[in-house]
């Protein structure tokens, strides 16, 4: 008797409290993602474009800034532990490791993040998410890390100082990463040179090769960026 009544109680209270489980969802799996903490819940109050959702990647020296513009509200010490709990974050890394800007606290861009923070994001995460899943993420990192090699401007050499770690797995990774950048680099440098020889428009000349408006528009991209760099 006692299991045939749980379903009736279950129901019922599906029932009295589906409305407000259903308006609330989204809020329950934005806030599920966020690190608990007393300090950080007063941030997002406080600073909802950075704190809130998404969790924007914080200008440095924003420790400082946070004392100066809340005196009488924030605690050094408590502050200090809030701002390691959600710069640790999986919510703030995946940003990071997506090589969005570093922002103030009214949510303005004030500074370009990093190459070496974008890399230690990716590889941090690439770490969190391999140990969730038996499937094997390490061809969607090579990806990662050939993009944001491309984006940071730099040399070879220069990228490849940035490898925070020595493991002798993860270091043959990122080679591989930038060994397919540097094949996509030369593949891009002749067909943008074809592209300059045909005088076409981005359209017609992907026709003319077979390729998709998108692959040129986005070789054209690589190439414009590896010129300023």
């Amino acid at each position: 008797m006692t299991q045939q009544a749980q379903p009736s109680q279950t129901s019922t209270r599906r029932s009295n409290g589906g409305r407000r489980q259903r308006g609330g969802q989204n809020t329950q799996a934005a806030r599920s993602h966020a690190p608990s903490n007393a300090v950080l819940t007063q941030l997002a109050r406080l600073y909802p474009k950075v704190f809130g959702e998404p969790a924007r990647p914080l200008k440095r020296g924003v420790y400082a800034d946070l004392l100066a513009a809340q005196p009488e509200v924030l605690e050094p010490e408590a502050l200090k532990a809030a701002l390691a709990l959600h710069t640790r974050s999986s919510r703030y890394l995946s940003n990071v490791a997506a090589g969005q800007p570093r922002h103030d606290l009214q949510g303005e861009v004030v500074e370009t993040m990093a190459p070496e923070h974008v890399l230690h994001a990716l590889l941090e995460m690439h770490r969190r998410r391999q140990a969730r899943t038996p499937e094997d993420l390490r061809p969607k990192l090579r990806e990662r890390i050939a993009q944001a090699f491309e984006a940071s401007g730099l040399s070879r050499e220069d990228y490849a100082a940035l490898l925070p770690s020595r493991d002798p797995a993860v270091q043959a990774l990122f080679d591989q990463a930038l060994d397919e950048a540097a094949a996509r680099a030369a593949k891009d440098a002749a067909l943008h040179r074809a592209y300059q020889a045909s005088g076409l428009e981005p359209a017609a000349f992907a026709a003319s090769y077979g390729l998709s408006v998108t692959d040129v528009t986005r070789m054209l991209e690589r190439s414009r960026r590896r010129s300023a760099a």
